[in-house]
């Protein structure tokens, strides 16, 4: 889960919008992009803007054992996510597998959680930049090429709950409704506004060492485009030239937005595209059977 990979055009049930540190990135990479002091940007740098008022949007946060001395260490932000209701965050299922035993999550609304983490300095202290939840994996994930299942989400109790809005208040996003993306069709789809929404970094730059990728920690948004409608995924534009931006590393988890009948609906997660981060995003549908399915048991599905 944490060695680099080769930066290529990955397929939809491959994990490439997991954070910095889980993909296409070397070492030295990942740290510059993690842990600039300088104001951090995410997303893309092209086409894209903060996103204060998308206060239902946050970041997950880790805390986990590095070195196996039993000591978890190392507490950085990875994915990004979305509440859906007062005690539910959710993310992506490869953002909450594979981490060693003993591992916690938070999470964080904060508008800057590199500036957060960045001012804490010990490890309980950048903890402490979000709410601790309990993680649900699908235990479907990873699924097959047709449908990667890849779908998490993190769980508070009405305490972590109610600390959560006294520190960071906002409305859940609205979910689907079953089949609703099918329902309205790939024309209408096509005229609507697409947003995508997260933490993660820059699309790639190039430099000596190869490529890049700068920023991240930041909510940021970006206008999208459709491009087409899968089973269980819907395919977003993000050329520049098309005048949209798009999805990057540690954008994994978060929400892609389609303005259907005046409302915000939140269509798909972010899961996946192309390594520079240029042209595609690839989002797991959460109108279909196998969400909504994942989903029942944590919220009341419209």
């Amino acid at each position: 889960m944490f060695e680099p990979v080769p930066v290529t055009l990955l397929e939809p049930e491959d994990p490439l919008r997991r954070s910095a540190l889980l993909a296409a990135l070397t070492t030295a990479a990942v740290a510059a992009a993690l842990t600039a002091t300088t104001p951090a940007s995410a997303v893309s740098a092209y086409n894209a803007q903060p996103a204060p008022e998308r206060t239902e949007v946050g970041a997950l946060v880790v805390q986990w054992d590095r070195d196996g001395d039993g000591t978890a260490e190392v507490v950085d932000w990875y994915c990004s996510g979305t509440m859906i209701d007062r005690n539910t965050f959710l993310t992506a299922a490869h953002c909450t597998t594979d981490w060693p035993a003993g591992t916690r999550f938070y999470v964080s609304l904060a508008q800057d959680v590199q500036a957060a983490l960045d001012a804490a300095t010990t490890p309980a202290a950048k903890a402490a930049v979000g709410v601790e939840g309990t993680a649900h994996t699908n235990p479907a994930y990873p699924g097959n090429s047709a449908n990667s299942q890849d779908i998490a989400v993190i769980e508070f109790t009405d305490a972590q709950a109610a600390t959560l809005a006294q520190r960071w208040p906002f409305t859940p996003a609205t979910l689907p409704t079953a089949g609703q993306l099918d329902a309205v069709g790939s024309h209408t789809l096509d005229a609507a506004s697409w947003q995508v929404t997260g933490y993660g970094t820059e699309e790639a730059k190039r430099g000596p060492g190869g490529h890049t990728h700068p920023g991240g920690g930041v909510r940021n948004k970006a206008p999208l485009g459709f491009n087409a409608l899968n089973k269980t995924w819907v395919r977003l534009a993000m050329n520049e030239s098309r005048g949209y931006g798009g999805a990057c590393y540690g954008d994994s988890g978060g929400p892609n937005f389609v303005t259907l009948g005046g409302g915000l609906i939140l269509a798909g997660t972010t899961i996946t595209g192309d390594g520079p981060c240029y042209a595609t995003n690839v989002a797991y549908r959460m109108d279909t059977p196998s969400a909504r399915g994942f989903l029942a048991p944590f919220v009341d599905l419209p």
